[in-house]
């Protein structure tokens, strides 16, 4: 038996491939299901099972067009109740695998109320677990997304599905779907993958004494929910459609302009921002994350071109915006011309102390965050935060404005939308905000 693990940066997530004789089983795929099914016919593989833990919150499923494609049986928890067809995989019902391979349903209540995972067995003995959003890799899954009031009963459920969890054997291998970066875990300790007794071992949830200990733990540190998680549930109670092609059409940036009610998204690199950048436009330079920050900031499903610098990969823009729906990418601009353009400066380290003696800074960085790292005296507004509250109230619109964050990128963000609204912006580049201390 093989695993093979797509590990999707942006997102914090990871799917996942099971080969065995010949035969595969894919877990939790996200929307852009070609790289799955390319990979198993690449080795061969016949897909008979595409299972799904959860209805994902943080991106659109690809499971129901990955079933179709491969002529598998899609598997979904029971409680889930999607508007397509599946099986439901109910709590110890086990799915007989080819060879001697066997698919346990576990239910492990808490991430979501529906949540699943699957045991995998082969000659009726645990190797392995893929356990979603439940037990994690020294974490488990936050229980807060579905809103505050059932955070905490859920959290009681969580509990004791990670318990249920830590009772199989100690070699039992776990492959979750969450882990480092994703705002689906409580915490990350930069590992994706595990095994049973190492986190019997190691995971600091386990060792707490009940479920109200655990409950606690779990909401005691106040973690963002990006915008779009609002849109993904639904999205993938309906079903997400295959996603649209790659290809976009070259367009003059005064055509762009043109085009009504669309956003311009700026993926160029922060240096090529800071030059001169379409005012009005948003600012995320592509990085394994630009799917998820556009998505954040941009209304849902909003129609959008992109702005990219010759060579830039445009196709990984475009499939990282589908994964979160959005699909009505009307084209990309790689000539902004003669157009005039807003500015802004990128400071490095010793530049930003200097400029800091005499300008205001703004910490764009999470509660959390600023919490473990404080820098003193800088104002401070979560990035998401300064399009719905605007600028903190002991800044003024008048005063220049030093940014930022934990490297840049984030700062950079929000010195498009400052300058946007009419201020002198300066960027804190490649460097902590600490480091201005």
């Amino acid at each position: 038996m093989e695993i093979i693990e797509f590990r999707t940066e942006g997102l914090g997530d990871q799917s996942y491939l099971l080969a065995h004789e010949g035969k595969a089983v894919l877990v939790d795929p996200q929307r852009d299901v070609g790289r799955f099914l390319d990979a198993a016919a690449a080795r061969d593989l016949e897909v008979r099972f595409v299972l799904e833990t959860h209805l994902h919150n943080d991106y659109l499923s690809g499971g129901p067009v990955a079933a179709a494609r491969a002529g598998a049986e899609l598997v979904m928890p029971a409680g889930a109740a999607p508007a397509y067809p599946h099986t439901p995989a109910f709590h110890l019902e086990d799915l007989p695998g080819p060879d001697g391979l066997t698919i346990r349903p576990v239910h492990t209540p808490g991430h979501t109320p529906e949540h699943t995972s699957y045991v995998i067995l082969l000659d009726g003995e645990p190797v392995t677990v893929f356990s979603g959003g439940s037990l994690l890799v020294a974490s488990a899954g936050r229980t807060d997304l579905l809103g505050p009031e059932r955070a905490r009963t859920l959290a009681r459920l969580q509990y004791g599905s990670v318990h249920r969890l830590a009772g199989l054997p100690r070699d039992v291998a776990l492959y979750p779907t969450h882990g480092e970066g994703s705002f689906c875990s409580v915490s990350g300790a930069g590992k994706y993958t595990s095994t049973i007794g190492a986190e019997q071992d190691g995971n600091p949830l386990l060792a707490l004494p009940g479920p109200e200990e655990f409950a606690d733990r779990l909401l005691a540190t106040r973690l963002p929910i990006p915008a779009f998680y609002a849109h993904m549930g639904p999205g993938n109670v309906r079903g997400a459609s295959a996603p649209p092609s790659t290809e976009l059409p070259e367009l003059a940036v005064a055509d762009a302009l043109a085009l009504d009610g669309v956003h311009l998204v700026d993926m160029r690199p922060r240096a090529r921002q800071a030059e001169g950048f379409v005012p009005g436009s948003l600012g995320v330079e592509l990085g394994a994350d630009f799917g998820s920050w556009t998505a954040w900031l941009l209304p849902q499903g909003a129609p959008v071109v992109l702005v990219a610098d010759p060579g830039q990969d445009v196709a990984e823009a475009r499939a990282q915006l589908a994964r979160l729906g959005f699909d009505d990418v009307r084209g990309v601009v790689h000539d902004l011309a003669d157009l005039a353009t807003a500015r802004f400066a990128l400071l490095d380290l010793a530049e930003a102390r200097a400029a800091a003696a005499t300008t205001r800074v703004l910490d764009v960085r999470m509660d959390h965050e600023r919490v473990a790292a404080p820098l003193a005296g800088a104002a401070a507004r979560f990035l998401p935060e300064l399009l719905s509250q605007g600028l903190p109230d002991d800044l003024t619109p008048a005063e220049p404005v030093l940014i930022a964050c934990g490297s840049g990128r984030r700062a950079t963000i929000a010195a498009v939308l400052l300058t946007n609204a009419g201020h002198t912006v300066s960027v804190l580049n490649d460097a902590p905000a600490p480091a201005l201390a």
